[in-house]
Parts: structure tokens; sequence; C-alpha cells
């Protein structure tokens, strides 16, 4: 068993000067779409080659104030403008400036043992799957539960 043969073949994508704003809507549309939460994406150039991935996670820890930490000791309440003042700023921040650049990939061939030990170790919930230099898959740490769990129970 190999990542063919649990990649999910369609996919949805993002470009780079995407805004915030849009991905979010992406994610949406495409949760949407695929009957699923979806909560990262692969970012891809004008040659459809991946450049990067964007997940929730990284927009998440650019609006998380820089001392939030704090929050949990703090008596006072917090004051609610610092969150739609960071909420404000999120608008006008491009997918170039969040995603992640050092994507991991695999190829269709990568064994399902090796998927695993990847996604547990990098704590990686997807991995694209390229041949060829072109995105042909992407493997989600959700179908690949699913799909070895279906495995032991046949």
């Amino acid at each position: 068993m190999n990542a063919g043969d649990v990649m999910t073949k369609l996919f949805h994508t993002l470009k780079p000067d995407d805004t915030i704003v849009d991905a979010v809507n992406a994610f949406k549309t495409a949760g949407e779409a695929t009957g699923k939460k979806v909560f990262g994406m692969m970012v891809i150039d004008e040659e459809d080659h991946l450049v990067g991935m964007l997940s929730m996670y990284d927009i998440l820890l650019y609006i998380q104030p820089r001392h939030a930490y704090i929050w949990s000791e703090m008596e006072e309440d917090v004051d609610p403008d610092l969150f739609s003042g960071i909420l404000a700023k999120v608008r006008s921040i491009t997918v170039a400036d969040l995603m992640s650049t050092d994507v991991v990939t695999i190829t269709p061939d990568t064994h399902v043992m090796v998927i695993v030990d990847i996604m547990i170790k990098r704590h990686i919930r997807r991995l694209p799957v390229i041949s060829d230099s072109n995105i042909v898959g992407i493997v989600y740490m959700s179908d690949l539960f699913y799909h070895l769990l279906h495995e032991i129970l046949v």
C-alpha cells in the first residue's frame, strides 16, 4: 500500500498573491465541495508548481498576540479592541506572507508506513504527492488513518 492508494486526487489550491480572506473563503468553499472541513491547502505558482502550503495553524499563529501566553495569568479582561485590530490587519496579508515554503512532499510510490512516520515525526497533517514535478494528489492524515483502520477491520 502506497501514497497512490490513499491520496486524494481532487484538491484545491491557492495562489501566493491571494489574500488571507481569499484563503479562508477557499477553505470554506473546498469544505463544502468535499463534504469535510479543509484546514490547509497547497499554494501553486503560475506554472502550477508547488511553492508552499498554508494552513489554519499558520493563520492562527499570525493573529495570536505576541504576549498571549500571559493572558491566562491576567485577572482583568483583555481589551476587546485588540482582537478586532489584529483581524483588521489580517485582511491585507497575502498567502505568500504566511505560507510555509519548506514543504515536505512524497511520491505516489511512497509506502504508507513511511507516510505515517513522516506525519508523526514532523507533525504534518497533509502531504502533497508529486510525480515528475507535477502535483498529482494529496494525502490527508485523516484519510490515511481511516484507510488504515478499514484495512485493520477487514
